[in-house]
Order: C-alpha cells, then sequence, then structure tokens
C-alpha cells in the first residue's frame, strides 16, 4: 500500500498538470494510467482510498482559485467532496481489476464517475473533467463524434492501455513471465491509433461570417468587493465601447453586426436605475449596432438575477436571457443556516440568485438579416445539455459572458476558456467568449482561439466567426453516450459478482 499510495499522489498531481495553466494535456493519460495501476488487484475498498488519494491531489490544486479571496475552508470542501468522486472510480477499479489492468472498465469508470460528479448534489460540478484538459490535444476532434464524455473515454482509455503495456513489461521480466508477451505491443499500439487517429476527423470552419466585437472593460480593483466597483465597472465597458466606436467610425476596425459585453457588466439594474440605461443607451447609439449586455436585476422580489439583454439602437431592451443554473454557495446559498455553521462567508451572498427557466437562445436582428444566438452565462459553459439545448434549437453561434475578477490571476479563466475550446468542437460552432477581465477571445469550430486577450486589461476583440447550422453527431447523440458507459460499467459489475460468486 506505500508504494501503491505514492503511485496514487503522483496519479492525481498529473492530472492537475495537463490542465490549462501548466498545458502538459499528455500527462492526463499518465495521471489515468498511474491510478489504473495502483489500484489493480487491490479490492473495493482499498481501491477507494487510493481513488480519494488521488483525487485529493488533483483537486485541492486544480481548484485552488476557488479560495483565492474566500479562505481556505470553502476550496478544501469542495476539492475533498470532487475527490469523492475519484474515489469511487478507484472504487470500482479495484474491484474489478483483480487479476490486471482492464482498460476498457477503466475508461468506463472514469466517464461514469465524472457524469456523477456532474450531475450531484446541487445539480453537480462539470469543473475539472478530463475532457477540459484536452484542448490542445489530437483527440480533440473526438468531442464532435461523441461529445465531452467521449474525449474523457478515449484519454483514460489512452492511458489506461498505457498502463496495461507497462504491466505486461513488468510481468515478462518478473518469474511468473507470461508468455503472451505480444499484449504489450499491442497495447501501446492502440493508445497511439486512438491518440492521433482523431486527427483524421474533419473540423469544418466554414460559414456565413458574421463581424463581432466584444467589450473587456476590466474593474478598478481585484478584489472580492468587485460589486462595490459597479458603477466604475459600468463606465469602464461604456468608455471602452466608445473608444471600439471611434475606431470604427475611423476605419480601423470593421463595422460589428453584433457587440458583447461580459457577464457583470452592468451591475446596476438598468431596468431600474436612469443613469444606467442612459449609458447604455449611448453605448448601443455609438456603434449602431445590437448589443447583448451582462446586468444584474433586482428580481424578483428579495432576490436577484443574472442576464444577458438585448439592446436594440433606438429601442432598448427588448430581450433578456436569465442564467439556468445559479451556482450553489457562489450564486446562492443552499441551506444556508447549516452552511453558516461551518462559515460566515455564506453571507457574502446577500441575495440569491434566480435561475431562469428558458432556454439561451436570442434571435438578434442585424443588418442583413437576423442570426439565432446560444447564451451560456459563465459556469454554464460546462453544463452539456444546456449548450447543447442552444444548438439544438437552432444557435448558430454561441456567448459565453463571464467574469473572472473575484479569481485574480489564477488559472480559473484559462480552464474555462480550454472548455469553451472543447465545446466549439462537440457543438460544431463558434463561441464568443467574453471577460470582464479576461481572458477573452473568439473561439473557431474547430477549438482554436483567436483575439485572445489577457487578465486584467482593458481591451477590444474584434473578427469575423462562421455562422453554422450543421448538426454534429455528438449533438445528435446527445446524452447517449455517459448512458451506454453507465449500462456497460454496470454490465462488467454485475458480471464479475455473478461469476465470483458461482465461483
Amino acid at each position: 500500500m506505500p508504494l501503491r499510495l505514492v503511485l496514487s499522489v503522483a496519479a492525481g498531481l498529473c492530472l492537475w498538470l495537463a490542465f490549462p495553466g501548466h498545458d502538459l494535456w499528455w500527462m492526463a493519460y499518465v495521471g489515468v494510467g498511474a491510478l489504473a495501476l495502483a489500484t489493480t488487484g487491490v479490492g473495493a475498498g482499498r481501491g477507494f482510498l487510493l481513488g480519494w488519494v488521488a483525487g485529493l491531489a488533483y483537486f485541492v490544486p486544480l481548484l485552488s482559485w476557488s479560495g483565492i479571496f474566500v479562505g481556505a475552508l470553502p476550496w478544501l470542501a469542495l476539492a475533498v467532496l470532487q475527490a469523492l468522486y475519484v474515489g469511487g472510480i478507484g472504487a470500482v477499479c479495484g474491484y474489478l481489476q483483480r487479476d490486471g489492468v482492464r482498460p476498457l472498465v477503466v475508461a468506463l469508470a472514469w466517464v461514469v464517475g465524472e457524469f456523477a460528479r456532474s450531475t450531484t448534489p446541487f445539480g453537480g460540478f462539470p469543473w475539472g473533467r478530463i475532457a477540459f484538459s484536452q484542448a490542445d490535444a489530437p483527440l480533440l476532434a473526438v468531442a464532435s463524434w461523441l461529445g465531452t464524455p467521449g474525449v474523457t473515454f478515449v484519454a483514460a482509455l489512452v492511458g489506461a492501455l498505457g498502463a496495461l503495456a507497462v504491466e505486461r513489461l513488468l510481468r515478462v521480466r518478473s518469474a511468473t513471465a507470461s508468455p503472451r508477451r505480444w499484449v504489450a505491443p499491442v497495447a501501446a499500439s492502440g493508445a497511439l491509433i486512438l491518440l492521433f487517429g482523431p486527427l483524421a476527423i474533419p473540423r469544418p470552419t466554414d460559414g456565413e461570417p458574421l463581424q463581432v466585437l466584444g467589450v473587456q472593460g476590466n474593474v478598478p480593483e481585484m478584489s472580492l468587493e468587485f460589486n462595490a466597483q459597479r458603477r466604475a465597472v459600468l463606465d469602464k465597458h461604456v468608455s471602452t465601447t466608445l473608444q471600439a466606436a471611434e475606431l470604427v467610425d475611423g476605419g480601423q476596425l470593421p463595422a460589428p453586426d453584433v457587440v458583447f459585453w461580459p457577464e457583470n457588466a452592468s451591475d446596476i439594474d438598468p431596468l431600474r436605475n436612469a443613469d444606467a440605461a442612459e449609458l447604455i443607451a449611448r453605448s448601443v447609439d455609438a456603434v449602431d449596432a445590437p448589443l447583448l449586455v451582462g446586468a444584474v436585476l433586482r428580481e424578483p422580489e428579495d432576490h436577484v438575477s443574472n442576464v444577458s439583454l438585448l439592446y436594440l439602437p433606438g429601442e432598448g431592451a427588448v430581450d433578456r436571457y436569465v442564467k439556468q443554473r445559479p451556482v450553489p454557495f457562489a450564486e446562492y446559498i443552499p441551506y444556508r443556516d447549516f452552511f453558516r455553521f461551518f462559515s460566515d462567508k455564506v453571507d457574502l451572498v446577500a441575495r440569491d440568485f434566480v435561475g431562469g427557466e428558458e432556454p439561451g437562445v436570442m434571435t438578434v436582428p442585424i443588418s442583413d438579416g437576423q442570426v439565432v444566438l446560444g447564451i451560456a452565462i459563465c459556469f454554464e459553459v460546462v453544463v452539456d445539455e444546456l449548450m447543447r439545448e442552444n444548438v439544438q434549437q437552432g444557435a448558430e453561434v454561441l456567448f459565453v459572458p463571464t467574469n473572472n475578477a473575484t479569481f485574480g490571476f489564477t488559472d480559473e479563466s484559462v480552464q474555462q476558456l480550454a472548455a469553451s475550446r472543447v465545446k466549439a468542437v462537440e457543438l460544431g460552432r463558434p463561441v464568443v467568449h467574453v471577460s470582464t477581465v479576461g481572458i477573452s477571445g473568439l473561439v473557431l469550430p474547430d477549438g482554436s482561439v483567436h483575439e485572445r486577450t489577457e487578465l486584467f486589461t482593458q481591451d477590444i476583440i474584434s473578427g469575423s466567426v462562421p455562422r453554422r447550422t450543421e448538426l454534429t453527431l455528438a449533438t445528435r447523440l446527445a446524452g447517449w453516450p455517459e448512458r451506454v458507459a453507465v449500462a456497460g460499467l454496470a454490465v462488467a459489475v454485475l458480471g464479475t459478482v455473478v461469476a465470483r460468486r458461482r465461483g
């Protein structure tokens, strides 16, 4: 067990290093393989312990941004909870891998474990799935066929096949050498084919061009008191938009079809505050184009709503999208009285956000017709069903307005941009990713990023993105890859239980 525990810690650290900030995407395969080896032949109980240890080494550093201003307790509590799901993966692998590494079991376990983590509790926490470490990997194109779960499956299968090759090589050199010497080279070859084969999968980027302009207004101060700076933040987004309008008038930037402001650009309710409404109207008139404004509305009674408002020149606000999935413990506090026993930070959320009920699909009039946008606010970019629903309902271009001001100079922003890149490939749509403070960028349907900005800068992104209507196989399959994974793993577990009882 001591050696296995060391291997589990190494597995978790490798998974962390695969993510943006370190960008060693291939380390994800090493991490999965190391945990597969560590849990071979240990049974469910010790497998859970080894998986949980790996999960801690994975999520404690990966989610360190979540405690940057609120302290260690919320960060560590979240990391411990997420690690329990990796413990479940370890338990399954420990139970099913009695006689050696079983790559298909390992890959299925990771998909099912991430599915459980993405849906429970309080709607789940889909952040930090293996797929989101693979935005620069050769196998990214798998997302267009099998979605985010499919990328995780293939990445885990590559890692597990590598582990099988290592295991067989060690057996060949031992006194109990297996006569099946062909297993190691075949497993290694299979891993390479799975890794590089997806390069042949097409990732089309054609489509009628839409000229877009994103405004990253920045904030006057990097702190948790972002909301106390709300007028200054609004002023910065207005002034940046007016600068962009001057550049358009001077011919230095192309005239935009649509202009995008990020989440929290106007935390002063512009539907109830005349000053905020006047400032936004001035911005819309200056750019002479539809403007999507990230705002906080003081509604319904005693609550607030996180929204994207559509403003048209001369008409004002004509449509809205209300964020459907407010983030627990960040935008609302479940069981507030109970969790106050653990931390008084829960009262930093003075008013709970209320989720919307309508999909984020919005038809926006432009000079030569109209364009259908799909909107997912901030954290919603990692929620598979919300992003997919937008495309299924006709979205040609996706918009992710976000606010990273409260996470400082951490890896949270690049982790989120990587998620937008994976989703762009999965759904076959460009993503206009605009942050209050950065990192912003235009993500094409092949996952490439253009007009990328830096953190805590005042900036403008301007470019053309393709409008697309073709549905990827992943969009058509919807949630079936995860259902098949759950069924496959259930069959493996039940089959093993029956076989061992008979034996």
